[in-house]
């Protein structure tokens, strides 16, 4: 882990839910929260913009769907790692994620066991599943 807080820009179209991850990810002094976004199209604008080391995206989102906007993403700021947070945990959305360039995938769900963890294997390099999706050939990173 760096010595300084990772940048973390959270991508979600429902507040109350940016306000949960910023709370939580306020528990780990690995990271810092530095923007949000809402819609993809300013997921990619703001990515770009403030270029964070990590990028928790969902996949549904107006606008431009998470997917395409980490598409977008990898080649305006393609030091920014990815880490899907979404409801989703249908294999075929969870492959194109990874193949849009996620590192990672985290169910909604287990967001309270599973965000610090994904966050810092996804920050270290690593690739990072939800334990719901372990297990899911299809969905292996």
């Amino acid at each position: 882990m760096q010595a300084s807080p990772a940048r973390v820009l959270v991508v979600d179209d429902f507040a109350p839910w940016q306000i949960f991850v910023e709370r939580y990810l306020g528990t780990s002094p690995n990271v810092r929260v530095i923007g949000f976004a809402a819609d993809g199209l300013e997921a990619v604008q703001k990515a770009e913009e403030l270029l964070p080391d990590l990028i928790l995206l969902d996949v549904g989102l107006p606008k431009a769907n998470g997917i395409e906007a980490a598409r977008q993403i990898r080649t305006r700021a393609p030091e920014s790692a990815i880490l899907f947070l979404s409801d989703s945990s249908d294999p075929d959305v969870v492959t194109e994620a990874l193949s849009a360039g996620g590192r990672g995938y985290v169910l909604k769900v287990a967001a309270t066991k599973d965000l610090i963890a994904g966050t810092e294997a996804v920050l270290n390099g690593e690739s990072f599943l939800s334990r719901g999706l372990v297990g899911n050939d299809k969905a292996q990173p």
